[in-house]
């Protein structure tokens, strides 16, 4: 009959351990050098320095590129639509309808002018005015001059893509006024000088 020997008996998991060997501290990781550190190129170099990827150069340099780039087309389109007129030194002949001064913080000259050319063509409706602001208070001051007198007007304008507050309310700015012949613009209808004299009998 088989019997078990001390061994076979003796209970592991209740037996008191025997005491580890404490793990030796680890040693602190070199600090990683930077090009920018003199030591950088003091230090030995690796025997597998040459596996490693190269590193992006001037990866710095090209973001600092493209954001200029795009700074630089922002401005740009900035200063194409709210500074630099697409229409410039065009005329527009008619009467003065209105001009006054508006605004709230900016105060700008805004008025209205009727074109000649809707006086002269009778065969459609009309259309529309014609919108501006005054460049500055001097074009204002003959502008309301104009009006005053019932005078026709040529006026010199630019027309910009956008309107910015102090430059006014309408995208073209008229610039500079002159008078002209009412003969030249007006319908032989609306000019007293061509109204026929009626004949005695």
């Amino acid at each position: 009959m088989f019997k078990p020997s001390d061994s076979d008996t003796d209970d592991f998991f209740e037996s008191t351990p025997s005491p580890e060997t404490p793990k030796p501290p680890k040693a602190p990781k070199p600090p990683v050098l930077t090009p920018d550190d003199p030591a950088y190129w003091d230090a030995e170099e690796s025997e597998w320095e040459h596996l490693r990827a190269p590193r992006p150069r001037g990866r710095k340099l090209w973001l600092w590129l493209g954001a200029s780039v795009v700074i630089i087309g922002i401005m740009i389109g900035f200063w194409m639509r709210y500074f630099s007129p697409y229409i410039d030194d065009a005329v527009q002949y008619g009467y003065i309808d209105h001009i006054e001064r508006r605004g709230t913080v900016f105060k700008t000259y805004e008025g209205v002018l009727i074109p000649y050319k809707e006086l002269r063509d009778t065969s459609r409706v009309y259309r529309r005015d014609f919108v501006f602001s005054a460049a500055d208070s001097k074009v204002a001051v003959k502008l309301r001059r104009m009006q005053l007198n019932a005078q026709p007007v040529m006026v010199h304008y630019r027309r910009y893509h956008a309107t910015l507050p102090w430059r006014g309310a309408a995208k073209i700015i008229v610039t500079d006024i002159d008078s002209v012949d009412p003969s030249k613009i007006l319908p032989p209808e609306y000019n007293p000088r061509y109204h026929a004299q009626p004949t005695a009998p």
